[in-house]
């Protein structure tokens, strides 16, 4: 192509055999500015892709010579960079998860509404545009970081599914233990997507009161209820055009499972008060540290609905099952928490007691252990006994344990400590011999703190800190 011409644009290819929806089609995306190839069967349509590059493939599920899941089938075995999308009957929801299970981008119904085409479209060809270079140099900005901090081959693994489904519209389930990051892995889905331009929306499931609970979702008119002085939208409609997530969505009660499944299936809502149905176009990011095949066994949680959120998994690890992230995830977070003027680094041996801890809480635990400690580092730089790691862990520092301060020259009688009632609690029974042995010696000290900690064979910030939590007043 010389300098004078003007590039093409975008073509699409539109596979359908009844000849007044491809006429419908072609004149809706001619108008939009693109070009249309039209091929009547899987055949014809086979041919057009041998010899012509495409933004995206429109293709009924239905065919004189086959089905349009071979045509899904065809492309991501051989087509990777073009996205494809099904139309599918009407009330035929079973089919759209089965298209986007095979690597549909995304799918419309018939009747086929043409705001929704027109939305789908742009999606499609605005993920595969490649914008010319521009006639004067500029500085790029660098891109912005991963929001899923680390390298190791779990995290790694993570992002590169995170590459390959974020170029769909399928709806992907979240699943990973508490703390493990579920909702940075969705907003890291919707940053790599067309959509990123548009809202994200992250709503916890379990946190709003179930009377709510649709008001919330799809907003409502005014008057519909008492307190309802204005219309007022939804999560839904906040989220259109964009990405909304449902964090901790196996918390939803039966009621309004139903009522989401048909927002999710019609894409549309209709509000509170209202008569009329409003189209929305989100991609539903769905989460949960509960096991939803569970759930449905159980009763708990619709099987529909279950197959319609869970089209693509993705799973994320615990910490402890990558603990190489450990340094670089302390580093972030110890950047965030701490002033530029006074930066608090760990000392080696803090670090390397964190790489040997199991993190039941995952990623948070690491923030909130990491936030305690900054307070009680000194000269910047926070030690072993400054993280409070949680007894019994691989390298945890017992802070004062039980064992060690019997043995301490305290005048205290210690059989009283071997010899528990059951049933009891084991976190209150341990603080409480601490608690007492603590006391013992600062009453042998005379509240001496320094003294105290040589009879208890521990250093005066182990004491101090342990006084501190355990909220020892002076005698």
């Amino acid at each position: 192509m010389s300098s004078a011409e003007t590039p093409s644009s975008p073509r699409i290819l539109v596979i359908d055999d009844e000849a007044h929806l491809r006429e419908l089609l072609e004149m809706t995306l001619i108008k939009m500015g693109l070009d249309v190839d039209s091929a009547e069967s899987l055949e014809q349509a086979r041919n057009f892709l041998g010899k012509t590059s495409y933004s995206l493939v429109l293709t009924d599920m239905r065919l004189p010579d086959g089905s349009g899941l071979e045509m899904v089938e065809l492309i991501n075995a051989q087509y990777k960079n073009i996205p494809v999308a099904v139309i599918t009957a009407f009330g035929s929801a079973d089919n759209a998860v089965i298209a986007l299970k095979a690597g549909a981008f995304d799918y419309v119904s018939k009747p086929v509404a043409l705001d929704q085409l027109r939305k789908l479209v742009r999606s499609a060809v605005q993920m595969n545009t490649v914008k010319a270079p521009p006639a004067t140099v500029v500085v790029e900005k660098p891109a912005s970081p991963s929001f899923l901090i680390g390298s190791s081959p779990g995290i790694e693994n993570v992002r590169a599914q995170i590459g390959r489904l974020a170029r769909s519209m399928a709806p992907v389930i979240i699943t990973g233990e508490s703390g493990s990051g579920k909702e940075l892995a969705a907003r890291e889905i919707h940053r790599h997507s067309a959509r990123n331009d548009k809202p994200f929306i992250a709503v916890n499931c379990g946190a709003i009161p179930e009377a709510l609970m649709e008001a919330e979702f799809f907003g409502y008119r005014k008057g519909a209820f008492t307190g309802a002085n204005d219309d007022r939208d939804g999560f839904f409609q906040a989220a259109n055009g964009g990405t909304l997530m449902l964090d901790e969505v196996a918390d939803l009660p039966l009621a309004m499972q139903v009522k989401l499944l048909r927002a999710i299936q019609e894409r549309r809502v209709r509000k509170v008060g209202a008569t009329n149905e409003e189209a929305v176009d989100v991609r539903i990011l769905s989460a949960t540290h509960q096991n939803l095949a569970d759930c449905v066994t159980a009763g708990k949680f619709r099987q529909d609905l279950y197959y319609r959120l869970n089209v693509i998994e993705l799973i994320l690890p615990p910490l402890r099952q990558r603990l190489d992230d450990v340094e670089e995830l302390a580093g972030a977070i110890l950047q965030k928490l701490t002033n530029p003027t006074y930066p608090i680094s760990l000392s080696k041996d803090a670090l390397d007691a964190l790489r040997c801890y199991d993190f039941p809480g995952n990623v948070r635990e690491l923030e909130n252990i990491l936030e305690r400690a900054a307070a009680f580092a000194e000269q910047g730089v926070i030690d072993v006994i400054d993280l409070g790691l949680r007894p019994g862990s691989a390298t945890s520092p017992q802070l004062v344990t039980p064992t060690r301060l019997i043995e301490s020259p305290v005048n205290i009688d210690s059989d009283v400590y071997l010899k528990p009632e059951f049933p009891f609690s084991l976190p209150e029974y341990l603080e409480s011999v601490e608690r007492d042995l603590i006391q013992a010696a600062l009453k042998q000290t005379h509240n001496n703190r320094t003294q105290a900690a040589d009879l208890l064979g521990v250093s005066f910030r182990q004491l101090r800190y342990t006084i501190q939590k355990l909220k020892i007043s002076d005698q």
